[in-house]
């Protein structure tokens, strides 16, 4: 789909729905996760660029470590658990999914790239170290899917929060932003352009960490079917991203999620 339908899409959806207060539990929560690009570099991809004219950008949003390992984890379970290098570590299950699972709430984790190997086995370009939910119990869950059920997922629309994890090309890892780009253009349009998009639903884009510098500026969008353009200039952080998709979902927060602002001002007001 271009890019001027997928958005079109969305903000045809938006002149029909009722705002709704950040308070409510979303119809839905989606969270995408790319890669090693600062806040300037992610926005030289044109539907990215296109994206973050039309929505939510958090424009002072930041990683909390370098390498990739921790953010996941961060983004996930509110912590780092001490890791500092991109090895795969078995933890405890204190995370997220287990967060979802025990609170009944449907949920999956869709991986590009994952095999019958199993979530640490399956071969590049799939990236364990990617899939942050392999590490918790030492294993994944059977939430944890190959990316080719995401789209029925979507028409059936039961799915209450979906974690997408593109391959190492897709998520501009190992391959140009364009070529990342054009991943975001399809996925993000086969997102909102199904059932599961509703008045409520909220589609989060971040990079995991920039390209290495100490400021580790990236980019996150906030796309939701009710609201338009807008630029925060609060600062945030993956702990804040987490603390939001946690509050949206009425969970209580993780470790550092606690403390953290969530990004409410992104999202639809009352």
């Amino acid at each position: 789909m271009r890019a001027a339908a997928v958005l079109a899409c969305v903000v045809v959806a938006a002149s029909a729905c009722i705002r709704q207060t950040p308070a409510a539990a979303p119809a839905r929560v989606f969270l995408i996760v790319m890669e090693n690009h600062t806040r300037d570099e992610a926005l030289q991809g044109a539907f990215t660029s296109q994206l973050a004219a039309h929505y939510g950008v958090a424009d002072d949003y930041h990683a909390v470590a370098h390498p990739s390992v921790p953010n996941y984890l961060a983004l996930s379970s509110g912590q780092t658990w001490g890791v500092t290098d991109d090895s795969y570590h078995a933890l405890g299950r204190a995370d997220l999914g287990d967060q979802l699972t025990s609170a009944g709430i449907k949920w999956r984790a869709y991986m590009e790239g994952l095999t019958d190997a199993g979530c640490i086995d399956s071969p590049p370009p799939y990236d364990p170290g990617h899939n942050p939910f392999a590490f918790y119990g030492g294993g994944c869950p059977d939430n944890v899917v190959p990316f080719s059920e995401l789209e029925s997922d979507l028409g059936a629309g039961d799915v209450r929060f979906s974690w997408i994890g593109p391959d190492m090309c897709h998520d501009e890892h190992n391959c140009s932003v364009s070529t990342g780009d054009d991943w975001l253009r399809g996925t993000v349009g086969m997102i909102t352009g199904s059932h599961a998009w509703k008045p409520g639903s909220v589609l989060f884009i971040t990079w995991d960490e920039d390209d290495a510098s100490s400021d580790n500026h990236v980019l996150t969008l906030v796309i939701t079917p009710e609201r338009g353009h807008a630029v925060s200039r609060v600062a945030y952080d993956h702990y804040s991203l987490l603390a939001t998709i946690e509050d949206l979902l009425r969970l209580p927060r993780l470790a550092h999620a606690a403390a953290a602002k969530p990004m409410t001002d992104l999202l639809p007001g009352p």
